[in-house]
């Protein structure tokens, strides 16, 4: 989709591109074969020198160079392009507000490695990691997960964010991760019906008591994110391509889905939703 995009070119916004795919100028290659004879001198111009600025940075793989110019609604685009360069990623943390409460763990996957990050063991080891990637995509990271990972390590991550959350919502899908994973169809299996408050009491549950199978289920819980982020963003991305005239040859494949290394542990997760419906005191 990024060699069909136009939008990053100065004067030409969604409205124009369409106009060029509509005159059978839908790539930068057909721009430079077939705009001869459909575009001004003074546009033509300009598109050769942007398609010509675009591939050295494609080749190079910059995709900071195409999200500087597109607007954020568009960044979808990039994803199969820079795809080597992505890292799905999610935090789990003991609270909403980073001024009063930490991260307890953060999962990270680019489409072959799972690497995880606890607290009291190897967190810092993220700052250093995130460093290998140049594309994250979240669900609400924009909102939480990146802010609350800049408060928390005193840092700033600039790297280019694909936020799910705004992609899918302007699909049609909304609801959190867990709303859009159900409505097209993804299955969770044990980890159903464990979310974010679940993750807090988890990670108490093993601070407090040493019960390290929480820890496991918290970092299956954890993980299971960020390897479904990976199959909602190709699913995303073709819907999105849908949307265009360009046709199905710019679909992509549903990944292979990974073994996690970690599994839930059934029994703590009846113990805690007991405790949950029970009255009394938590600990």
């Amino acid at each position: 989709m990024l060699r069909n995009t136009f939008c990053h070119i100065p004067g030409i916004g969604v409205t124009t591109e369409k106009r060029l795919w509509a005159d059978g100028i839908e790539s930068w290659e057909s721009a430079l074969e077939l705009g001869s004879g459909r575009m001004t001198p003074r546009r033509r111009e300009t598109v050769a020198r942007y398609v010509a600025e675009s591939r050295i940075h494609e080749e190079g793989q910059n995709p900071k160079y195409f999200a500087d110019r597109l607007p954020a609604n568009l960044h979808w685009r990039l994803f199969p392009a820079f795809r080597d360069g992505v890292a799905y990623m999610d935090i789990e943390t003991t609270g909403l507000e980073p001024c009063d409460h930490s991260i307890t763990s953060i999962a990270l996957y680019d489409g072959s490695e799972i690497r995880t990050y606890v607290q009291g063991q190897n967190l810092e080891d993220f700052e250093r990691d995130i460093e290998d990637y140049k594309i994250i995509v979240t669900y609400n990271g924009k909102c939480f997960d990146i802010p609350f990972i800049e408060w928390y390590f005193r840092t700033r991550l600039d790297h280019v964010q694909i936020d799910l959350r705004y992609v899918l919502k302007s699909l049609g899908y909304a609801g959190g991760l867990k709303g859009c994973e159900a409505q097209l169809g993804m299955d969770r299996g044990e980890l159903t019906g464990v979310g974010g408050y679940f993750a807090v009491l988890l990670w108490n549950d093993y601070e407090r008591k040493g019960n390290e199978k929480a820890l496991e289920t918290l970092l299956a819980y954890n993980v299971e994110d960020v390897v479904n982020l990976e199959t909602l963003m190709v699913m995303a991305y073709n819907m999105k391509v849908k949307e265009t005239p360009l046709g199905e040859s710019l679909l992509i494949d549903l990944p292979m889905r990974p073994e996690i290394p970690f599994k839930p542990h059934l029994a703590t997760i009846q113990r805690l939703k007991d405790r949950i419906a029970s009255p009394g005191p938590w600990y």
